[in-house]
């Protein structure tokens, strides 16, 4: 039985550490033995963990200016300290954190896997856990492969770092839809529709990358003009106090909601008339994908992924530009023209047929035994 070992920051309510469990859970447990090891003991996937994945934790708590603490120190050490003489056959990590340093300085007998989510437009962005552009161009030579959950993450990556030649490929991120069908059906859970309105859902923690402050822009100047519509956001994090001073502000507490992080989100968002991603950038998003699983309309702006998932020509939901107007714009044209939606609403079914979780699973497995 091979060792594998996951890093990642936390396991929080984030898109990432959804999909880090969903994959875990879902290895073949004859072939591996799968160690988890987070850098802070927060967030609420943990207790979704299987019993035979081994869990462990660096720090009890989170504390502020972690990375900058911990550039002050070597990776080595860093590898050293964290990860000491525990030998693994394969260590990956998950998510850009500190994380991505320590594993790269693990010694050769490991082999090591970097798995990048999310596409960025400025370098610094990766380099902010490093102590130099020099150590990071050092250290991503130390990795046996870095997996992109898209194409658009791994140009992006590409773009930034050009004199970069590494041992890559895309693997698109393990989905149960199985279960997700299910705990959608939970219909307590529905939202409480009225006859005239129009429900519009977004998930995703309340941080400036979600787009959210400019969402609330576009909604007062949609809600001026469609005083129906309604918007409740699922999720919870460091913006929640300036969004709801924001929505008081704004004259919006009759029409949207800040529902905080939700357990169940599938069967809120199987209700919806519309779902509505305005991220300023996303890796391959995972909230989109379980609305088009649930069969729900889709709005997004053009990030990372979205024409992966939605179609080059917007085949299965609408991508609009990534900016305020083209929020305003989409959202004014799909109230306009109903008929749309229900376009959407059947050609999200037929998209997700194609996020099949064993056939994801068996690319993942593949790539690992590759490597053994």
């Amino acid at each position: 039985m091979k060792k594998i070992l996951f890093f990642i920051p936390t396991l929080s309510g984030g898109g990432a550490e959804k999909v880090l469990v969903n994959l875990v859970n879902n290895l073949n447990r004859e072939k591996y033995e799968v160690t988890v090891l987070t850098l802070f003991d927060t967030g609420i996937n943990k207790k979704y963990l299987a019993k035979h994945i081994h869990y462990k934790f660096i720090f009890k708590r989170l504390f502020r200016g972690n990375t900058v603490i911990f550039r002050l120190f070597s990776p080595e050490f860093l590898a050293r300290k964290f990860i000491g003489q525990e030998r693994y056959d394969i260590a990956i990590s998950f998510l850009g954190s500190p994380a991505t340093r320590i594993i790269a300085a693990l010694d050769d007998d490991t082999k090591k896997i970097q798995w990048i989510h999310n596409e960025y437009s400025d370098e610094n962005e990766f380099l902010k856990c490093y102590s130099s552009k020099k150590e990071f161009i050092k250290l991503q030579n130390n990795f046996d492969r870095v997996i992109y959950v898209a194409e658009t993450v791994k140009s992006g990556f590409h773009n930034l770092f050009p004199e970069l030649k590494l041992s890559e490929e895309i693997l698109y991120n393990p989905i149960d839809t199985d279960s997700i069908r299910k705990l959608s059906e939970e219909k307590s859970l529905y939202i409480k529709k009225s006859p005239i309105g129009f429900h519009i859902v977004s998930v995703g923690r309340l941080h400036p990358q979600k787009g959210y402050s400019r969402l609330l822009d576009v909604m007062s100047k949609v809600i001026n003009m469609y005083p129906q519509v309604t918007l409740e956001i699922l999720g919870e994090g460091e913006l929640r106090g300036e969004l709801e001073q924001k929505i008081k502000a704004l004259g919006l507490q009759d029409n949207i909601k800040l529902i905080g992080y939700h357990e169940n989100p599938y069967a809120r968002v199987k209700s919806a008339d519309l779902f509505i991603c305005s991220s300023l950038h996303e890796g391959f998003s995972t909230a989109v994908t379980e609305a088009l699983i649930v069969n729900t309309p889709v709005l997004t702006t053009d990030c990372s992924g979205m024409k992966e998932l939605l179609g080059k020509n917007n085949e299965y939901g609408m991508i609009v530009e990534n900016s305020e107007s083209g929020l305003y714009e989409g959202l004014m044209n799909l109230l306009k023209n109903p008929e749309k939606l229900e376009k959407y609403k059947h050609m999200a079914q037929l998209k997700s047929d194609s996020f099949d979780l064993n056939y994801r699973m068996e690319k993942i497995e593949q790539m690992l035994d590759s490597l053994l």
